[in-house]
């Protein structure tokens, strides 16, 4: 158990971990940076007042005065770089998305257990109150009985040499921002049972516009799109016997936008309160690695995204409904 704040270190210098910096957490207290770059990771530290900056990502993991870390690393060096933290005896809040496949979320999960450390997919939006009052909403009976779910999320990407253009690093519009769409479906349906796909897929070898269909039980389908060519957008929208939800900034909460409940001929706006969804995942963190409370987003979330993720590539690749 940890005393205090939890000391957190950063696993790189990407460009996400600004939203961590800048959260404010008071149950965490981020005081470390690796960097392959020596020079890098101490300019790093003195840019964001940190207090320790490593030039390897093994010297972080050894840091005596560091109790977790956050893995902010390409997709594809999520899991090796995870594996190596627990080793070392840290807790892990991994970026979204964990893995891609199944197999490595088992071994990393049973890991963590038997060492009895904190393994955590970071998907932000579970953690803001919009969610969980969406949930709510729907589990609560006020569209009725769930019928359709429509996910999407797009962006332009226009670099082609972004990391998450580049294959080998598990880039691609699915595992970048199809995976909230992935993750939003199975948060109000449970675990889909098949899935069908189709992608485009771009210069580099990934894709840039993916677009699933997602079999649940009780006859519940969701429709997921997502795309690297388009501008910038967001939506979840709920359809159930009795009404509809519809969410303009689900994943993103911080762009803004509004919660609409539609029943009866009338529409109703959804109040929700204002809060920050990095800091929110940063306290739950926090809160899991003292005892406070079980994780938010633990194994079995995981698995069940990395199956439903695996189960969509291999439809897309092989023209066919999968059972997932």
């Amino acid at each position: 158990m940890t005393v205090g704040a939890l000391r957190l270190g950063l696993l790189s210098t990407a460009t996400i971990n600004r939203q961590l910096l800048g959260a404010g957490s008071a149950r965490v207290d981020i005081v470390a940076v690796a960097s392959r770059d020596r020079l890098r990771a101490e300019a790093y530290a003195r840019e964001h007042g940190l207090s320790r900056a490593h030039g390897s990502y093994e010297s972080l993991l050894s840091d005596p005065e560091v109790d977790a870390v956050y893995v902010s690393l390409p997709n594809a060096l999520h899991h090796e770089w995870t594996m190596r933290a627990l080793a070392e005896g840290k807790h892990v809040l991994c970026e979204k998305p964990y893995s891609r496949h199944p197999v490595e979320v088992e071994e990393a999960f049973g890991v963590a257990e038997r060492d009895g450390l904190v393994l955590m997919e970071a998907f932000m939006y579970r953690h803001h109150p919009q969610t969980r009052r969406v949930t709510e909403l729907v589990a609560g009976g006020a569209i009725g009985r769930l019928r359709l779910v429509r996910a999407s999320f797009s962006f332009r990407l226009d670099d082609e040499s972004d990391i998450r253009a580049k294959p080998e690093l598990d880039g691609g519009a699915l595992l970048d921002i199809g995976c909230y769409c992935v993750n939003g479906a199975r948060l109000i349906a449970g675990e889909p049972e098949r899935v069908a796909a189709e992608r485009v897929v771009g210069p580099t070898g990934v894709d840039v516009s993916f677009a699933g269909t997602m079999r649940f039980p009780d006859d519940v389908i969701a429709l997921i799109d997502c795309s690297s060519r388009l501008p910038r957008a967001q939506r979840l929208e709920v359809e159930g016997e009795a009404g509809s939800l519809l969410v303009e900034a689900p994943w993103r909460v911080d762009w803004g936008g509004d919660v609409v409940l539609r029943r009866d001929g009338e529409a109703t706006w959804v109040e929700v309160d204002v809060a920050d969804s990095y800091r929110l995942e940063l306290d739950s963190f926090a809160n899991a690695v003292s005892g406070a409370a079980p994780p938010l987003l633990g194994r079995a979330d995981a698995l069940g995204q990395a199956r439903a993720v695996d189960a969509l590539y291999r439809a897309a690749a092989e023209g066919a409904e999968i059972n997932v």
